[in-house]
């Protein structure tokens, strides 16, 4: 699969394609705001701090040193309750991805434990 070219490469030869000029110093004003927004040291949004929260109590569920089912782990954690088993999976994976749990499968079913 071939990688999309970036708002800034598309600014960098359009730059390099007129050279000097009114233009030029527009784009290259436009590139190096594209440059800070994508720089910009964001807060976590409210959803951010929440699945933090959620992700806490998800490790405290596996710390009892067993192996749990994506819906073993909703059962069990209680801010997963109302939610769909599309966001606990996410959450799950997440945790997964970082390094805290590990995933084994098991006759085609995955298992998810602390690391």
């Amino acid at each position: 699969m071939e990688k999309k070219m970036t708002y800034t490469q598309a600014l960098e030869i359009a730059i390099a394609t007129i050279g000097e000029g009114e233009v030029a110093d527009k784009l290259t004003a436009l590139k190096a705001s594209i440059a800070k927004r994508n720089a910009a040291d964001r807060k976590p949004t409210k959803t951010q701090q929440a699945n933090e929260g959620i992700k806490a109590e998800i490790l405290e569920f596996l710390a009892d040193g067993e192996a749990h089912t994506v819906s073993e782990i909703m059962e069990g954690v209680a801010s997963l309750k109302d939610t769909s088993n599309q966001k606990a999976a996410s959450l799950v994976r997440q945790l997964k991805d970082s390094g805290a749990i590990v995933r084994e499968e098991v006759k085609r079913k995955a298992y998810f434990h602390l690391a």
